[in-house]
């Protein structure tokens, strides 16, 4: 098994993220070549995994791969975008009560 055994999900995952996914951090050349890598984290994790584990799996911040046992010999490939936007809100801790606006009423 080799990275280029699943050259179809990494063709689609490449695709996807020129077309769909604004990332700062990597260019799709970039992109392309931290997937090939993640992919060969994965097959040695899938290849390496212990008595009852069915899964390989690597991420960075940006990108999860995970090699999945099947029925057939190839596993099944999954990768996934950990999408994150620096413009939701986050929500305030428990500690932390808002501040209230005063009316004019009062």
């Amino acid at each position: 098994m080799t990275v280029d055994t699943f050259k179809t999900e990494m063709a689609a995952a490449i695709k996807a993220f020129d077309k769909f996914i604004v990332c700062l951090e990597k260019s799709p050349k970039e992109f392309e070549e931290v997937l090939r890598s993640l992919i060969k984290k994965a097959i040695r994790a899938y290849e390496t995994r212990g008595e009852g584990m069915r899964h390989g799996i690597a991420l960075d911040g940006q990108v999860t791969v995970i090699l999945s046992q099947s029925d057939s010999a190839r596993p099944l490939c999954g990768i996934y975008f950990n999408l994150h936007t620096p413009y939701q809100k986050q929500p305030l801790p428990k500690t932390v009560k808002p501040l209230k606006e005063k009316s004019s009423d009062e």
